[in-house]
């Protein structure tokens, strides 16, 4: 274990013992160049039921899209897991030799209760102004082939319609949304996201083309 990882396992272990047992601490590493085994130290995994050797978050592909320069830490937005848990996270880029990402530290704490007497409140507290619109939470995953599901889902649903009315360009923003996600930096995505949209691998390569010019 490199001197980096060994000082982040033990950040990670004193913020899930501070929280406690609802907050989930994880560390992708990134230097491995192993995308299916992204995750290789976990605290309190029960949170998002991801364990040791997982696969990356949509953040992870973002991060790996990007040039290092632009990337900035993410604090405080909301994720869902499969079982319908809303958690606040917080995404912290790890930066080694050359300003690249080396690791990513990840906080996702449970705020399912707390929203749950939050809702209760809420009638009591609200007024008739409203501020600002719900961002929807993103769905952590646990493999790469979840997360590429989860992406194309989000590409049809950016869209608003079933890939059965879908017109040209209908499909080539979906797929400049994947693209945008990383989603073709996982391994034979090129092949699932065609036969997704009843289109060849030279129409979607063509389709990403047509959006670099655009």
């Amino acid at each position: 274990m490199d001197s980096n990882l060994e000082l982040l396992t033990q950040i990670a272990h004193g913020i899930a013992v501070h929280f406690g047992y609802t907050c989930e601490v994880v560390i992708h590493d990134l230097k491995k160049n192993d995308l299916d085994r992204s995750v290789v130290y976990i605290e309190n995994g029960h949170v998002s039921n991801r364990q040791l050797g997982d696969g990356p978050s949509e953040i992870v592909l973002e991060t790996l899209k990007k040039q290092p320069d632009v990337l900035k830490d993410r604090l405080s937005y909301l994720t869902r897991t499969d079982d319908g848990r809303i958690l606040k996270s917080s995404t912290m880029y790890i930066r080694g030799k050359n300003n690249t990402v080396d690791y990513i530290l990840a906080i996702n704490y449970d705020i399912t209760g707390l929203l749950t007497v939050d809702n209760a409140l809420k009638p009591l507290l609200s007024t008739s102004e409203t501020n600002g619109e719900a961002r929807k939470p993103r769905k952590i995953t646990h493999s790469v082939n979840d997360l590429l599901d989860t992406l194309i889902e989000e590409s049809v649903s950016l869209v608003g319609k079933p890939v059965a009315l879908m017109s040209k360009e209908d499909k080539i923003t979906a797929i400049q949304y994947l693209n945008d996600a990383g989603a073709f930096l996982i391994t034979k995505s090129g092949d699932k996201v065609s036969n997704y949209f009843g289109i060849s691998k030279f129409t979607l390569y063509s389709y990403m083309d047509a959006n670099k010019e655009k």
